[in-house]
């Protein structure tokens, strides 16, 4: 068979750690080194590469446990080129240096190991709605991040208010808030429940996605043991 009509698709050669092989798949460089990915996002890889899925931490597995914030990573160690991809969603590349950005802990695909991660709570939310924590990443080097659809990315020095759902990521010096307003849901025929917004004000950008985030169904109150929460672990 020819690769005449295939040409099209042939890999993109590496241009340093990370190098998108189109608007969903991403190809890492490893180099006997280290990166983390979301669990579960490897669709292919060549070379030696080995994966391990462990615990982040007992403070890290009790926030996951107790605000069931989803962040799931396994270590990709070896040498070799590793493809992530998550659902068909469109990839973004950024670049930290010595900095902090918040992010949707479903909207992480990978990111160096010069990188730290936490759970932490989104600042002025209170004790507001168990959904709203964030991952926070803060250090120096490549994040790859997901978006359910085509992006936009608003300047947050004009206040700016995001459904929680839709947002996919945040910049370190951009202030939250919490904002309540039944009668915008109301008005917009949500069923959610949700009856809030976050607002973000400061020198900084917001990450929007064109998406409210998976859809959940309605609870059905079967009779399960356990207490619902998220127990997978992070990764170092």
């Amino acid at each position: 068979m020819s690769e005449t009509n295939l040409e099209q698709f042939r890999e993109v050669a590496s241009e340093g750690r990370f190098t998108l092989q189109n608007s969903s798949m991403l190809k890492v460089r490893l180099e006997g080194d280290e990166i983390q990915a979301k669990l579960g996002s490897m669709v292919a890889y060549q070379g030696d590469i080995r994966f391990e899925h462990r615990s982040g931490g007992l403070g890290r597995f009790f926030k996951k446990a107790l605000t069931g914030e989803g962040v799931q990573l396994m270590s990709c160690r070896g040498t070799g080129d590793l493809f992530l991809a998550h659902d068909k969603r469109k990839i973004m590349v950024l670049e930290l240096e010595g900095e902090r950005m918040t992010v949707n802990g479903d909207n992480i695909l990978a990111f160096e190991s010069g990188i730290d991660w936490d759970i932490r709570r989104v600042e002025g939310a209170g004790r507001l709605a168990g959904g709203l924590f964030n991952v926070v990443l803060e250090g120096s080097g490549k994040v790859a991040v997901t978006s359910d659809g085509e992006p936009v990315l608003l300047d947050a020095s004009t206040p700016t208010f995001a459904d929680p759902d839709s947002v996919v990521a945040w910049s370190g010096d951009v202030r939250t808030g919490i904002r309540s307003d039944i009668s915008f849901k109301t008005f917009l025929g949500r069923g959610s429940g949700e009856t809030f917004q976050i607002s973000f004000e400061g020198p900084g950008w917001v990450l929007i996605q064109p998406s409210e985030g998976p859809v959940v169904p309605p609870h059905t109150h079967s009779n399960q043991g356990g207490g619902g929460f998220d127990l997978d672990f992070g990764n170092d």
